[in-house]
Parts: structure tokens; sequence; C-alpha cells
């Protein structure tokens, strides 16, 4: 066995329509679909069980923190993705949307729990029954309520939609039309 250690070149010439101050050898698009995968900043909008499942997501059994969800936000302003957590009644509704409109471009919507997925148990006039009806929703969370690696999984989803989203996808017409088709203005 020798002493000597393995020599790494540095200097190898690059090849040929591959070289030059500020080359990369990625898309802009790449980049910045990873810098949104892994920097979500989750709005929570719980109000009731399974918004103690979203917390239990933060604590360090799950540690939510490792797929990029490092703070929560409680302003519109500062979140990109809407975390919807439970039962929403007719009255809440207004208010969602409010909130959902408040948040800059691009966001997600994640409904977590049959509640915010269907109006879950809540069959009554006054409970919204799904919150898809006053708001565009990317992902469900299905469960009653749903477990920390379900919507731990919710999480990923939305990662993997925001890491393949087009940069030019929210100025498109059929964005717009899908935000017309729920009274929203961009």
């Amino acid at each position: 066995m020798s002493d000597q250690k393995p020599v790494i070149r540095t200097d190898a010439p690059a090849p040929e329509g591959f070289e030059g101050e500020g080359f990369f050898a990625t898309k802009l698009s790449s980049v910045i679909g990873m810098a949104r995968k892994f920097s979500l900043w989750p709005l929570p909008f719980a109000t009731s069980c399974c918004g103690i499942e979203f917390m239990a997501t933060l604590n360090p059994t799950y540690d939510a923190s490792r797929f990029g969800m490092e703070r929560n936000s409680f302003s519109p302003r500062q979140a990109d993705m809407l975390m919807v957590c439970g039962t929403i009644a007719k009255k809440l509704g207004p208010v969602l949307k409010e909130v959902y409109t408040q948040m800059a471009e691009p966001k997600w919507v994640v409904a977590v729990g049959a509640c915010a997925c269907s109006g879950g148990i809540f069959d009554t006039y006054s409970v919204l029954q799904g919150i898809d009806k006053i708001i565009p929703v990317d992902v469900y969370v299905p469960g009653c309520p749903p477990r920390p690696e379900q919507i731990i999984e919710g999480v990923m989803q939305v990662q993997a939609l925001a890491e393949s989203e087009s940069i030019r996808r929210r100025d498109l017409p059929e964005y717009q039309k899908l935000l017309d088709s729920y009274n929203i203005s961009n």
C-alpha cells in the first residue's frame, strides 16, 4: 500500500462550449425551483383537531424544518404555503379567502383533514363542504385527523410542485381563468 494521496486535477480544460466566466450548467428555472422547494414558509390556518396534528409535525420527532419549513409565518404577506387545518364554518369562509388573496405569488394551498377537504362528518348548513369551494387547493391531505406523516407527505407534494412549476405559470391565461372562477383578482 502506498502513502500517496490521489491527485485531483482542478485545472482540466472544460469541454468546448462549456467554458468562460459566469457559465452555469443549469437553467434559471431549475435554480429558482430548488430555492422555492426548500424555503416554504407555511401559514397555519388551524381551527380544530387537525391543527394539533400539524403542530405535532413541528416537534423533534417529525422535524418539519428538514423540509424547509423552518419557521411558521403568521402573516399572509410573508407566507407561501397556506395550511388549512380543520373545520371551516361558512362564516369563516370570507376570512380564509381574504388571507389567501393577501398572500404573494407563488402560493400553494394544502387542505389538511377531512373537514378542510370535504366538510368531514359535518354535513350541515353552517360548515363549508371543502375549502375548494372558495379558494383553489393544490394538495389534499385526507384523514380525521391525518397523522403527522401524512401532513409531511402533503408538504413533500407541495415541494414537488414548487420545484417543477414553471416560473411563468402564474402569468398564463389558464391561471388567471382559475382565479376568475373563484372571483379572485390577481
